[in-house]
């Protein structure tokens, strides 16, 4: 199996109906850092959902496209699509061999999709991909459960640490907001 891609963290963070997404902006081939202000973070559907990519840009880019190809099928239900999504993924041929992962999130949900046919919903309102995933996530972790900031400083307080201690992660950090919707 080849070496999974090294060169991003992307973290999202939901508090008080307001769920924040961020990505630094790294990109990285081998032990060279080839782009520092790399966009691996979308807000799609008019801004109702945000869509951030771990793994090759490219392959990152092609699986964005495609849900939102499945956000319009499915009305915009974000479940239903990421589902979908995970299914195609891993059925078809061409899409087997896209190497990345998706973290998706509207005001309500967020989950992690795979090529492995994974669709995550976390146990908490954090979640994290990428390399410098777990260190952001455990930052987040702690700020959610010991201070009263918002998901966007949260958000940005985590990435913060997570660059500080990734080698694959930067500081130029990109994030999007957006905000549960009520009936």
């Amino acid at each position: 199996m080849p070496e999974r891609a090294h060169g991003t963290t992307i973290l999202a963070v939901r508090r008080n109906g307001r769920t924040a997404m961020a990505a630094d902006g790294q990109v990285t081939m081998g032990d060279v850092v080839m782009k520092h202000r790399a966009r691996k973070l979308r807000a799609i559907q008019q801004g109702r959902v945000l869509a951030g990519f771990a793994g090759a840009a490219a392959d990152g880019l092609a699986l964005l496209d495609r849900l939102e190809n499945q956000l319009e099928r499915n009305s915009g239900r974000l479940q239903r699509s990421a589902i979908d999504l995970a299914k195609e993924w891993r059925t078809d041929r061409y899409l087997r061999r896209l190497d990345a992962q998706l973290l998706v999130a509207d005001g309500s949900m967020m989950l992690i999709v795979s090529g492995d046919g994974e669709v995550i919903e976390p146990d908490e309102d954090v979640a994290a991909i990428g390399s410098g995933g777990p260190y952001a996530q455990a930052a987040a972790l702690a700020l959610v459960r010991h201070t009263k900031l918002g998901a966007p400083e949260i958000a940005r307080k985590a990435m913060e640490i997570a660059a500080s201690l990734c080698i694959y992660t930067n500081h130029e950090i990109v994030f999007e907001t957006v905000e549960e919707q009520r009936d």
